[in-house]
């Protein structure tokens, strides 16, 4: 996709909802505004988080930064400072590294809507603490790796 090159305009009704749910507890719906390719430096989505559920798990990543503003609801969020209630109103940042490791998962009774702006380099890599993963982002490259599996530079050369 060729980024923008005139300014983007559109109300929240006219972006189309995709749903995503994974195992248990992870479920979204994620309107993109300035999708991945729309933009040379930023992806903008609105995700609605229904209750109970979390749409990533706990994470940080190693090049893009993500700033959240929480439009509506409630939600318990998980830092490496530990957890804390977040709502309507509030603005998080969270630095590339694990010091902006987090999880965001509904607390309320009513959906949890927030926009998610993040920076978008050309490649990244998040890490997943709990689960021991590493996720390689960009450049036609979309995949996920148990820690585990790591192997020498030089194996099978």
């Amino acid at each position: 996709m060729k980024p923008a090159e005139s300014v983007i305009h559109k109300n929240l009704t006219q972006l189309e909802a995709q749903h995503r749910a994974g195992p248990d507890q992870y479920e979204y719906y994620r309107r993109k505004f300035v999708p991945l390719g729309g933009a040379n430096q930023c992806v903008v989505s609105v995700y609605e988080i229904p209750p109970g559920k979390d749409a990533y798990p706990y994470h940080f990543h190693v090049k893009n930064e993500e700033v959240f503003f929480i439009v509506s609801g409630r939600g318990l969020l998980r830092t490496p400072d530990g957890e804390r209630e977040v709502g309507a109103g509030d603005l998080l940042f969270f630095p590339a590294e694990p010091g902006g490791a987090h999880k965001l998962t509904n607390s309320g009774e009513d959906s949890l809507v927030y926009v998610d702006f993040d920076t978008q380099n050309a490649l990244d890599v998040a890490v997943y603490p709990d689960s021991h993963k590493i996720g390689v982002w960009g450049r036609g490259i979309n995949r996920v790796f148990l820690e585990e599996d790591a192997v020498d530079y030089y194996a099978g050369e």
